[in-house]
């Protein structure tokens, strides 16, 4: 692969976690509208399904049953179990533990692999830059409040999410060389919303027009389901796909980056000495990783 190719799959993957890192602000306006979390997950993966269906295969089924049990288990894994988990999560602990605990996707990728698949090396520069981005996340996310308040179900649901990334890297990864991106794309959020489905039966699903077709909604929707599931997800894939899972996961490590940089421009909150230091923390040690590649 040529150099300057492997040079646009690391922008795209910047330019990825740069847009997951602001659909917090998208998200926290939809609540403002009386939209639950999972009410927002089920409109946006459908919004995501509806769009890509006008561009990928018309091929329904994968090759084989198992095949097709593996895209069951990517859309519960990098769909409704992950956006559930880490949902609710932050309605029963601190955003700051989910915001530091959910950064451990990377290790937790890292360790997976190794152990699925053993010729996958635990490099030191990978695990030494991954614990300094690690630090660093917790500086930016804390900025010098240390209030980590143990929620134990809360912060379980967090690892779980995490957890379930790193096991939709893995699931990608193992279907990435039998089948289209596009293909891929369309049965994880086929099966994210249907394995979602089941949680309406505890709350149901309130599908009112007059808030879904409010401007300020309807835009939110749009952005959640369009750019951020539709189009990053299809990026994501072809990352992991061209430059591996280990290397992708590694710029989640920039999502704190862009919130704090969004919240500051967006609601005003201060840049501070311990945030920029975590920052520079964060860059070094996603350097690191890079460089045990």
């Amino acid at each position: 692969m040529a150099i300057d190719r492997v040079f646009w799959y690391h922008f795209m993957a910047v330019i990825t976690v740069c847009i997951w890192g602001v659909t917090f602000v998208s998200t926290k306006v939809l609540i403002g509208y009386g939209l639950s979390p999972i009410e927002i997950f089920f409109f946006r993966f459908v919004l995501a399904y509806i769009c890509i269906c006008f561009v990928s295969p018309r091929k329904l089924f994968a090759n084989s049953f198992k095949d097709e049990l593996w895209m069951v288990g990517a859309g519960l894994s990098g769909g409704s179990l992950y956006f559930i988990t880490e949902n609710t999560a932050l309605g029963l602990t601190l955003a700051s533990n989910v915001s530091l605990i959910i950064c451990t996707t990377p290790i937790l990728t890292a360790f997976l692999f190794y152990f699925v698949n053993k010729e996958e090396k635990l490099k030191r520069n990978l695990l030494i830059g991954s614990f300094i981005a690690l630090a660093g996340v917790a500086l930016v996310v804390f900025n010098g409040r240390f209030n980590f308040e143990v929620n134990p179900l809360g912060d379980i649901l967090t690892f779980v999410a995490a957890l379930m990334w790193a096991f939709y890297c893995l699931i990608l990864r193992r279907m990435n060389t039998k089948y289209s991106i596009l293909f891929f794309t369309r049965k994880v959020f086929f099966y994210g919303v249907i394995t979602s489905l089941p949680m309406f039966i505890i709350s149901p699903l309130n599908f009112n027009l007059d808030i879904l077709l409010k401007p300020v909604v309807f835009s939110n929707l749009l952005f959640l389901g369009v750019v951020a599931s539709m189009l990053c997800f299809i990026m994501w894939n072809n990352i992991v796909k061209r430059i591996g899972a280990l290397r992708a996961t590694n710029y989640l490590y920039i999502v704190p980056l862009v919130t704090m940089i969004t919240s500051a421009l967006v609601i005003d909150e201060q840049i501070t000495i311990i945030t920029l230091v975590g920052s520079c923390l964060i860059l070094f040690g996603v350097y690191l990783v890079e460089r045990s590649r």
